[in-house]
């Protein structure tokens, strides 16, 4: 099999951002976006996903992290798409229940091509650091409508957001991993229809 990486540019008035993704990896990382803690969490991501990532974004951060944070997600989706190719006998689904403290996460995923983002994501303070809550949901958006997947995110317990997000980001690295996983007995593409996009 072929390597399954990808690198993935995207420059706006807004942003710069560029991805390289290898899903085939063994979970190193690089990761610069100009906001700490969402450094933080694509690193948990890479590395518990097993995925090889280099993240390199510069945005406006001096107006929020909004922008960067989404073109992000946007990127890394479509790497992910680009590194998954026609899924040739891959998983396709993945979940995982992941425990963080006193935070419990349960994220599923479909390979499907159908995107579509289904969240209940309750957490507990708008910020961490100076890092805005809300941007999770606009990451996994982007992500998920440009890697062309079905996600499902339900935060099941957590007082603590810091461990309610940082579960998330661990919950959806073990799903991916699961999901992009190759399957010897899989033959082809895992669907009736004869193709996943």
């Amino acid at each position: 099999m072929s390597a399954r990486e990808a690198k993935v540019a995207r420059r706006t008035g807004e942003t710069d951002v560029k991805v390289t993704l290898n899903i085939d990896g063994k979970g190193r990382t690089r990761v610069e976006t100009g906001i700490p803690f969402f450094d933080h969490m694509l690193t948990l991501l890479g590395r518990h996903a097993l995925f090889n990532l280099e993240v390199k974004a510069e945005g406006d951060v001096q107006v929020d992290g909004h922008h960067t944070v989404e073109d992000t997600g946007i990127c890394l989706g479509q790497a992910l798409k680009q590194a998954i190719g026609e899924g040739t006998g891959i998983e396709r689904y993945g979940w995982a229940l992941v425990p963080m403290d006193e935070a419990l996460v349960q994220v599923a995923v479909d390979i499907s091509g159908r995107p579509g983002l289904y969240i209940d994501l309750p957490l507990p303070a708008s910020r961490v650091g100076e890092f805005d809550t809300e941007l999770v949901e606009e990451f996994l958006r982007g992500l998920v409508n440009h890697g062309a997947f079905t996600c499902h995110v339900r935060l099941l317990a957590g007082r603590n957001t810091h461990h309610c997000i940082e579960a998330v980001f661990k919950a959806l690295a073990r799903a991916l991993r699961q999901a992009v996983a190759v399957n010897p007995r899989v033959s082809g593409v895992p669907s009736t229809k004869g193709n996943i996009y």
